[in-house]
């Protein structure tokens, strides 16, 4: 078997010199106090959390685990630290309607005081006004203006009593009130009096009653006057006693906050209703009713005057950072809460409660896209609040008719730089289907996930691995670990240049590497505890695996490692569960016969493969008959197949192994079973790199060591993926030893040799293959099924003449 494509032991994985790195553990080393190999993205969050311009929220993209919703939170909160604190704001009653509480806003801190300041305030007229009203002087001035007012009535009755006697009336008590009777002797006369009366002298006293009536009526009149009078008097003077009671306090409120404009026509509002109302302030009496629930109360409710201090800040906390991790609408916008009483539920101004839009005013709200994007109503209601600058606080059901109109809080005025965290496939698809995106989130950070490698990184990775020993408590690391903490970055990434940037899974490595440390009682953590830690990874997710190369070995699962068979290839496919990948080879096999109807995918025809497989297939179909089918037509029908597969098959890394199960059909030559293949070819013959080419290769070794490492075995890959090798130390040690082999080829007659052990052969000056190379059997066979074709003639019943 040729050597040329044979791999070095040096290329299967990344080495690093634990001595380069300059330290003997990481308690030598200084913690990382920035990012690594993420300056595109932080350049963008750089620019997108300082520009103040509408719309310029952002949205940071990448993959899970490349460490940016960390590296966001600490530049927004290096940021916010720097900034001032913005607004406290609370909710009041609006006593000129009580169903549109009324918003006031404070400077940072004061929204506390202004809250503990009303409530003092209300509590000591609570027991002020009582007070004054039970006072000396109150009721002596009270006392004043009854006497006073009694006067005047006694006054105006002496008067319109002597004006009656003098006319000859007197006054009599009847079931409606006083009436006029006629005297004689100054006593009140009878019925039997009246009667003897002349006509003349009845019809007197009818006119002069009929006069003092007119009189007694402006009597009444007077009489209301004064009592209104004495009224007004009385109401007069509680206001005044009212307004001197709080007239201290008040003006004390009034010159705390005489800059700040509406809390000062708010307490106006506070004082004229106080005013007006005082006797809220004085205690109730009267019969307690025996309703349980309904208890009269000595206290009547001071709600009104209550203060909903729904975002409170500190003068010296700068600006807000607030992290949702649950973006319902409420928890987003706010909510008002309704509290239950026999039955009936109610609510005011009091139950109104701020959400994160109103937490991060002046600040900056950090959301996961996904999470925001999987809640009714949020989405639509963060674009509104952006585009508007105002959060109106109010109750989703009532936009559908499920709920009642109730609070109609004023709209508080916000302005937050709102930063979305969310895959790249998110964005996108806002970008395509949500046309108010790009206008309200013109910053994109993009994540990387991987960094090119240098001596610099190499010591940032041994840097973080010292920042999270610090943080976490964990056992410091000895060069020997960090350098096996590096080679798996180098796993990470898939590349020979490149380290990963997926740090929760570096993290992770990090973090169990010193827990088997600790449990063998090492002091340091090292490169076995690296490595016990990832074989307990592994063991711990492997239990699908190890079904699999169980039934490989027992042969449940056929695929031959030894010998050689025409028209069958030892493919390799990859298998994702979750966060765990293996690979595994799988038997591929192609049978040829004379007909016209072309590559035949047993997969694709029973709706088993998918597209790019499909398209996989199809390519190297147009790769056999660019090859072949220059001097002849080109009369071929071949079927291929995935042996013992059972689920859909998708990607094209298989095209190699397809291909040469194809042509050693049509050659009638056999393959070797000790290799396997993978790989994708386009129609020129030439080899494309594949994904998962590490868990293909371990996987293939992993089949080959239960049955017995022969030295022949190995692996063929495009010679481009050389760089993505990263292949564990078993087996390079295995190719280091000559056990196994890895193969790099960059065109498809480099695999064939390889696998058929036959020259795939050159077109000669006559247009010919040589006729015992592999294209030379195959044009043979082909020129041969052409003419059988061509004698049976066109529309006649395709003879099924089996090869191979």
């Amino acid at each position: 078997m040729s050597d040329k494509q044979k791999l070095p032991a040096s290329l299967l994985a990344p080495q690093v010199d634990p001595g380069r790195l300059g330290f003997d553990d990481t308690s030598e080393v200084e913690p990382l106090d920035d990012t690594i190999g993420q300056e595109r993205a932080v350049e963008a969050l750089d620019f997108g959390l300082q520009m103040k311009s509408p719309g310029f929220n952002m949205f940071v993209s990448g993959p899970v685990g490349t460490g940016k919703g960390t590296l966001v939170r600490q530049m927004v909160k290096r940021l916010a630290q720097t900034a001032p604190a913005p607004f406290d704001w609370c909710y009041v009653h609006n006593f000129q309607d009580a169903s549109r509480p009324t918003c006031l806003s404070f400077p940072a801190g004061q929204g506390a005081s202004f809250k503990r300041e009303m409530s003092t305030f209300i509590e000591g007229l609570r027991r002020d006004i009582p007070a004054a009203f039970e006072g000396k002087k109150y009721l002596d001035a009270e006392a004043k203006i009854i006497e006073e007012t009694e006067g005047k009535k006694k006054a105006l009755f002496h008067d319109l009593t002597a004006l009656c006697h003098q006319r000859g009336f007197g006054f009599e008590e009847t079931p409606v009130g006083f009436g006029l009777v006629p005297l004689k002797d100054d006593r009140p006369m009878t019925e039997k009096e009246m009667e003897a009366l002349s006509e003349q002298v009845q019809q007197e006293l009818t006119e002069k009653r009929q006069s003092l009536e007119s009189d007694l009526r402006e009597f009444h009149v007077r009489m209301h006057t004064l009592e209104r009078e004495a009224e007004q008097a009385l109401h007069h003077l509680d206001h005044q006693i009212v307004a001197n009671v709080m007239k201290g306090a008040y003006e004390t409120l009034q010159r705390a906050y005489q800059d700040l404009r509406p809390v000062t026509t708010y307490l106006q509002r506070v004082h004229h209703d106080i005013i007006h109302q005082y006797k809220d302030f004085l205690p109730h009496s009267g019969p307690v009713l025996p309703i349980p629930g309904l208890e009269q109360t000595r206290r009547p409710d001071m709600t009104r005057f209550a203060v909903n201090l729904i975002v409170a800040r500190e003068a010296t906390a700068g600006a807000p950072v607030v992290d949702e991790p649950h973006p319902t609408y409420s928890n987003l916008i706010g909510k008002i809460e309704r509290r239950a009483h026999l039955g009936v539920m109610y609510t005011d101004f009091t139950e109104i409660r701020a959400g994160a839009m109103l937490q991060a005013n002046g600040g900056y709200l950090i959301l996961q896209a996904l999470d925001l994007l999987r809640q009714p109503f949020s989405w639509d209601a963060l674009k509104r609040v952006i585009k508007t600058g105002a959060v109106t606080i109010e109750d989703p059901a009532e936009f559908y008719g499920f709920a009642t109109a109730g609070l109609r809080p004023e709209p508080i005025p916000v302005s937050v730089k709102v930063i979305l965290v969310g895959t790249a496939g998110i964005y996108h698809l806002l970008q395509a289907y949500e046309e108010d995106f790009s206008k309200l989130f013109k910053v994109k950070a993009d994540f990387d996930v991987e960094v090119p490698h240098d001596e610099r990184q190499e010591r940032q990775y041994a840097r973080f691995v010292a920042k999270l020993c610090k943080e976490e408590g964990l056992p410091h690391f000895g060069a020997d670990a960090v350098a096996e903490v590096i080679r798996q970055g180098f796993r990470y990434a898939d590349r020979h240049d490149r380290l990963s940037l997926r740090f929760s899974l570096v993290s992770d490595l990090i973090r169990e590497a010193g827990y088997w440390a600790r449990k063998d009682g090492h002091s340091f953590v090292t490169r076995a505890d690296v490595e016990s830690a990832l074989a307990h990874q592994r063991h711990r997710a492997d239990l699908p695996e190890q079904w699999i190369q169980d039934e490989i070995r027992e042969g449940t699962l056929m695929v031959d490692l030894q010998g050689e068979v025409v028209g069958q290839v030892n493919g390799l496919s990859v298998y994702e569960l979750g966060d765990y990948a293996f690979g595994r080879p799988t038997r591929i096999t192609a049978r040829t016969y004379v007909g016209t109807k072309g590559v035949i995918d047993i997969q694709r025809e029973v709706e088993l493969a998918g597209n790019i497989h499909s398209k996989g297939v199809m390519t190297l179909a147009g790769f056999l008959a660019g090859k072949f089918a220059g001097m002849q037509p080109f009369a071929l029908s071949a079927t291929l197949t995935f042996e013992q597969t059972y689920s859909e098959i998708e990607g094209d890394s298989a095209a190699v192994a397809e291909l040469t199960a194809v042509l050693s059909s049509l050659a009638d030559l056999p393959v070797r079973q000790s290799l396997a293949v993978t790989g994708s070819v386009n129609q020129l013959g030439e080899i494309q790199p594949i994904g998962g080419v590490n868990e293909k290769i371990e996987g293939f070794f992993e089949s080959c060591k239960r049955r017995g490492l022969t030295g022949t075995q190995g692996v063929i890959i495009p010679a481009r993926n050389t760089k993505h090798l990263a292949l564990n130390r078993e087996v390079v040690a295995a190719v280091e030893e000559g056990k196994f082999a890895v193969y790099g080829v960059d065109h498809v007659e480099q695999a064939l040799e390889l696998l058929i052990g036959v020259p795939a052969g050159e077109r000669g000056p006559e247009g010919t293959f040589p006729p015992e190379s592999i294209y030379g059997r195959t044009a043979a066979r082909l020129e041969e099924m052409a003419q059988i074709v061509a004698n049976w003639g066109e529309g006649e019943e395709e003879p099924e003449k089996i090869t191979g």
